[in-house]
């Protein structure tokens, strides 16, 4: 069969999408004068300037008459919802290394799960050219990270390549510096076996993605199992106990060829295909051939961790900036995401204006929060909470995280004081070389809320922090939060350059000299532990009397500390929200009136 499919695995900027696009480039699947954008496989604007991969995209190549089909998968365990399907669809993996940085935590949460499924790995060492590249450092920490993974015999006996995806050349040979990537297609070819499924059974077809189309409807997306579908054939969806789901017709089946889904009338086991045609059928659905009473096993997905809570937005402010914002809107949008990312849960609150969204982490909803902010919705906030468990003999459990840093050698000190106050337990430590130490961490996830901002400031940028979901333990107790208050503003209208200066006395100002304000609206930070309420709206009384020497005009505001969405979200207390519109971030407490707040203080004091 003239057909192979693999994965590519690689940690955050090891380089596995820009190694894509050249293999695209050395198979003719681009033309030499096409204009093609870098890092082709990022096709959503947040990838490109996160420069991370989210949504796992098949792709195809043809090299000498073999066509090769390549899932790109994410990096990041926040989206591991989408690693563990996308595996099931493939043959081989080609895992992807950095020469300098070596074997990485969410490397190591994908690779389980491949050599869980008895793939048989290809290894790449990438950027060979690094000035700091330490090979065969990292072919080992590869070979030890199989071994406790507990790979087979036939595993660890896996071909090594050795690469600079950025100048297109792999070789066989460690210290070679050009060439080509016709090394890379001989071992996939070679290694990698084609799909061993039978084309005389009935269809069957396993949900892996699922995508919206404004035409063709709902496009599900996966391997064909067993057998042939054609063009119109009569199908149906069954659920994980073998219920039928629905009834239909394959209106549409699509192939692969390059990053383009390109109309055939049939496919064969073995092809990675869409189908259109289903309105009801969602991700770990088996389709299959009406014949067909028992459904494919699909892999269990690791539990959702993190919740925040989705409110309409009921600022004075709202719907000044954005178009979406009724509860109806946010309840379809996020419902329609829960359908296709099966690593979200979705539920309705009581009062109906409100949703709660769990999650793998905060950067997987931190992402959702903004592609929605992106589609014209405002939002109201809510601080991240973790979910909490419950062990046999009813005691109470909370998710815990592998933390893996590597800091320079003079901030590892602080990083372990910040970690401890956070309830982590330090489980190794020790020098990487290049003056950096990499200290592991195992940490309930509760402490590294909001940690991140902290952690960068902490390492003055330089530090690298990765998280993995470990297990669910015992409950660690209180974990001090913030420890400053806020400053509130007292009213509603404009911030005044005259009312502010005073007030930087006070702490950091989050806003600055014309910005509209409201009453309940946090705009700095207090220098002191409590929340304090102030005009900065206050302007100057107009006299006939000038002051000496232009001091009017005297007033200079340092600029505000403006935050990222991210930063916004861990920075909230319970008792706080983020808005959010298409325009702006503003921070805000959950009662806008101080009345209301005092009340909602002391009833939770009382609790």
């Amino acid at each position: 069969m003239n057909l192979r499919n693999i994965a590519i695995i690689a940690h955050v900027d090891h380089g596995k999408t820009t190694l894509v696009d050249q293999l695209f480039r050395q198979s003719g699947t681009f033309r030499d004068n096409q204009r093609v954008e870098e890092r082709a496989m990022d096709s959503n604007d947040l990838e490109k300037e996160r420069g991370i991969t989210i949504l796992a995209k098949p792709t195809s190549i043809d090299w000498e008459g073999i066509r090769i089909n390549i899932v790109d998968t994410p990096g990041h365990a926040d989206f591991g919802g989408e690693v563990e399907r996308i595996l099931s669809m493939v043959d081989g993996v080609i895992l992807l290394v950095d020469s300098a940085e070596g074997a990485m935590p969410q490397t190591k949460f994908v690779t389980g799960k491949a050599l869980a499924l008895g793939l048989r790995p290809i290894v790449v060492v990438n950027k060979v050219d690094r000035s700091d590249a330490r090979i065969q450092e990292v072919l080992d920490e590869v070979f030890d990270l199989f071994v406790t993974l507990d790979a087979t015999d036939e595993q660890l006996d896996f071909p090594v390549l050795y690469a600079s995806g950025r100048n297109g050349y792999a070789s066989t040979d460690m210290h070679a510096r050009e060439g080509t990537l016709t090394p890379m297609f001989e071992t996939i070819v070679s290694h990698v076996p084609p799909p061993n499924l039978d084309e005389n059974a009935p269809f069957t077809f396993l949900v892996t993605l699922l995508d919206r189309d404004n035409f063709l409807g709902r496009i599900l997306t996966g391997r064909v199992n067993s057998g042939t579908v054609k063009l119109n054939q009569p199908i149906h969806a069954l659920d994980n106990d073998g219920k039928i789901v629905e009834t239909g017709r394959a209106s549409k089946i699509m192939s692969f060829r390059g990053l383009d889904r390109v109309p055939v009338d049939e496919a064969r086991a073995g092809d990675i295909i869409s189908m259109a045609g289903l309105t009801v059928a969602t991700v770990s659905n088996t389709i299959a051939d009406t014949s067909v009473s028992e459904p494919l096993h699909a892999q269990p997905i690791d539990p959702p961790t993190l919740s925040m809570r989705f409110a309409v937005n009921d600022s004075p402010m709202a719907g000044r900036e954005g178009s979406k914002v009724t509860s109806r809107m946010i309840r379809d949008r996020l419902f329609r995401e829960a359908e296709s990312n099966v690593a979200i849960k979705v539920t309705e609150a009581a009062d109906r204006d409100s949703y709660e969204v769990a999650g793998r982490g905060e950067l997987q909803l931190g992402v959702l929060i903004e592609t929605m902010r992106r589609e014209g919705f405002e939002l109201g906030i809510s601080r991240p909470r973790v979910l909490f468990s419950e062990d046999e003999a009813g005691n109470k459990t909370e998710p815990y995280e592998i933390v893996i840093i590597d800091v320079d050698d003079e901030y590892s000190g602080t990083v372990v004081e910040k970690m401890n106050l956070r309830k982590a337990e330090m489980t190794d430590m020790r020098p990487s070389g290049g003056g950096k130490t990499r200290i592991t961490f195992s940490a309930p996830s509760r402490g590294m809320i909001g940690y991140h901002g902290e952690f960068l400031s902490d390492t003055r940028g330089t530090g690298i922090m990765n998280r993995l979901f470990e297990k669910y333990g015992p409950h660690r107790g209180k974990i001090e939060g913030r420890k400053n208050g806020v400053l509130i503003s007292n009213g509603a209208g404009e911030a005044n350059s005259y009312a502010l200066g005073p007030l930087e006395e006070r702490g950091i100002l989050f806003v600055g000299h014309g910005e509209a304000l409201y009453e309940g609206m946090i705009i700095g930070e207090n220098a002191k532990t409590d929340d304090l309420e102030v005009n900065p709206m206050k302007a100057k009384q107009l006299t006939n009397f000038r002051a000496s020497g232009g001091k009017d005009d005297a007033i200079r505001l340092t600029p505000p500390k403006k935050m990222t969405l991210e930063q916004a979200i861990a920075y909230i207390d319970d008792d706080e929200m983020v808005e959010v519109t298409p325009k702006s971030i503003r921070l805000r407490k959950r009662h806008l009136d101080p009345h209301e707040r005092k009340r909602a203080s002391r009833a939770k004091q009382a609790a």
